[in-house]
């Protein structure tokens, strides 16, 4: 049923592969079981599931610049948007960063089907080193900016709370909801370091 749904509801936007659909249905059933014994994310129908949480995602990964780029998502708890965006976007790197322990641990076992994605068990004003974008969702934006991880970072949230934001360089409506947006910021400038020195484990 999830593939189906998954291959249908992302149509519009270009196929998916089978390697790819594989990899969203192992995480939807890694998380249907983790689910059910800590409280990772609120899972109603799975047409809700998959349109806003995987499709979303996935949607963020279209509106990122081309290439491949090395991506942090703040927060990431579930793995959402990180997982479905490096899922749909295989050439980037994406690092998944939470401070919550357990929830690290399910993150750790979903990365284990999507080599371009890995874990950081840490506050994310405690990681170092530096990324081309920040993504994030269900994070305040203000603590997302205050990491000064990347120069630009995107993230999920309603077209009423990005209007109240001066910083806002550009609103990208989602196709799924009312008023939901990807909101568009332009941090600061930095300097790349090597990233393979600055990721903390639990």
């Amino acid at each position: 049923m999830f593939r189906d749904q998954v291959i249908s509801e992302w149509a519009r936007f270009g196929r998916l592969s089978d390697e790819q659909v594989s990899a969203l249905e192992r995480h939807y059933e890694l998380l249907k079981q983790w689910n059910e014994r800590m409280n990772l994310t609120r899972m109603t129908s799975i047409e809700e599931t998959i349109r806003f949480h995987y499709c979303e995602s996935m949607f963020m990964g279209t509106v990122l610049p081309y290439g491949a780029l090395s991506i942090a998502d703040i927060g990431s708890g579930a793995g959402f948007p990180g997982i479905p965006l490096a899922i749909i976007r295989p050439e980037c790197t994406v690092v998944l960063i939470e401070s919550n322990q357990r929830k690290s641990v399910f993150l750790r076992e979903s990365c284990r089907f999507v080599p371009n994605a890995s874990v950081i068990c840490s506050r994310a004003e405690d990681v170092s080193g530096s990324y081309d974008w920040v993504v994030s969702r269900a994070v305040g934006v203000e603590d997302v900016l205050r990491a000064r991880l990347a120069p630009r970072t995107a993230v999920h949230m309603s077209g009423s709370d990005a209007a109240r934001l001066p910083q806002v360089d550009r609103v990208i409506p989602m196709p799924w909801g009312d008023q939901r947006v990807i909101a568009m910021f332009q941090t600061f400038h930095v300097e790349h370091t090597n990233m393979e020195q600055t990721k903390p484990t639990c």
